[in-house]
C-alpha cells in the first residue's frame, strides 16, 4: 500500500520535473550525435521527482545542525575517555565516535555499525549505570518529549523531572552532562509535540547541578546561528530556540 502511493505521488509530480528531463534529454542527444555513449538509463518509469530542492541557499534544520555542532565542540574539549549518549541525534554519536569512544542508548536500540560506537538498550526512567559513575554524558533534544506520550510512553506530567534526576544521578562528580531542549520566553507545552523551556525552567531541571556553559540557537537565523556562551536574557525574545546547556556536578 505504501509503495503504491509513492509511485502515485511520484506520477503526480512528473508535470514539475517534465521541462527539465526534456532539457537533460536534449542535451544528452547532442553528447550522443558526437560520438559520446550514454552512461546511464534514463526512463519516464523511473522518475523520481523532487521538487523543492531549487533553492537559494540550502535549508537546514537549525536547531539539529547546531545543537550536534555544539556538543561536538565541547566534547572535543573536555576530552572525555569515554562519551555516553542518551537518545539523541545518532549523526552526534557516529561523528563523535570518530575521535572519542561513544556508547548510545536508547530504549528501542540503533542497528549502528561503526567502530568506537557502541549502540545498546537503555531506559531513561531508570539508566543502568551506578551513581556517581559516568564522566561525560548527553542527552538532547529528548527530555521536552518524556511523559507526553507522543513515542508511546505512559503519560507523566513529572517525566521531564524524572529522567533529569537520572542523569544527575550517573554522573559522576567532576563530570559534564550536554542537555539541550527547546527555551522560549515562556514555559509552555505545544500539545503533543514537546514541552519549550523557559531559561529558567531548564535550570529549575539540574538542582544539584552547577551550570558551566549556557549557549543559544535562535530559531531565526537572521540572529544568529550557534551563540557560545549566550546571555540568559536572550531567551526573552524567543518562542521556539534551542538551548545548550553543560552542567556539571560539583
Amino acid at each position: 500500500m505504501k509503495e503504491a502511493i509513492k509511485k502515485a505521488l511520484r506520477v503526480a509530480l512528473i508535470p514539475f520535473v517534465l521541462g527539465d528531463y526534456l532539457a537533460y534529454r536534449h542535451a544528452a542527444s547532442i553528447n550522443t550525435a558526437h560520438g559520446k555513449p550514454s552512461r546511464f538509463t534514463l526512463r519516464l518509469t523511473d522518475f523520481h521527482p523532487q521538487v523543492k530542492d531549487k533553492t537559494v541557499k540550502t535549508g537546514f534544520d537549525r536547531h539539529y545542525v547546531y545543537h550536534t555542532s555544539w556538543a561536538a565542540r565541547v566534547v572535543a574539549e573536555t576530552k572525555p575517555a569515554k562519551h555516553i549518549d542518551i537518545s539523541s541525534s545518532l549523526y552526534f554519536s557516529g561523528l563523535v565516535s570518530a575521535f572519542v569512544p561513544v556508547e548510545f542508548y536508547d530504549y528501542r536500540p540503533a542497528d549502528l555499525l561503526l567502530s568506537n560506537l557502541e549502540s545498546k538498550h537503555g531506559d531513561l526512567m531508570a539508566l543502568p549505570f551506578a551513581d556517581n559513575n559516568v564522566e561525560s554524558i548527553s542527552c538532547m533534544h529528548t527530555i521536552e518529549h518524556v511523559g507526553l506520550g507522543r513515542y508511546g510512553d505512559p503519560m507523566d506530567p513529572e517525566g521531564d523531572v524524572k529522567a533529569c534526576k537520572e542523569l544527575a544521578r550517573v554522573l559522576k562528580p567532576g563530570g559534564s552532562l550536554l542537555f539541550v531542549t527547546p527555551v522560549g520566553r515562556e514555559a509552555k507545552i505545544e500539545w503533543n509535540a514537546h514541552r519549550i523551556y523557559s531559561y529558567e525552567a531548564a535550570l529549575a531541571l539540574f538542582p544539584g547541578l552547577k551550570l558551566a556553559e549556557f549557549s543559544l540557537i535562535p530559531e531565526d537565523g537572521v540572529n544568529g546561528g550557534l551563540i557560545r556562551n549566550a546571555d540568559p536574557k536572550l531567551v526573552m525574545k524567543e518562542s521556539y530556540a534551542c538551548g545548550c546547556f553543560r552542567f556539571v556536578k560539583p
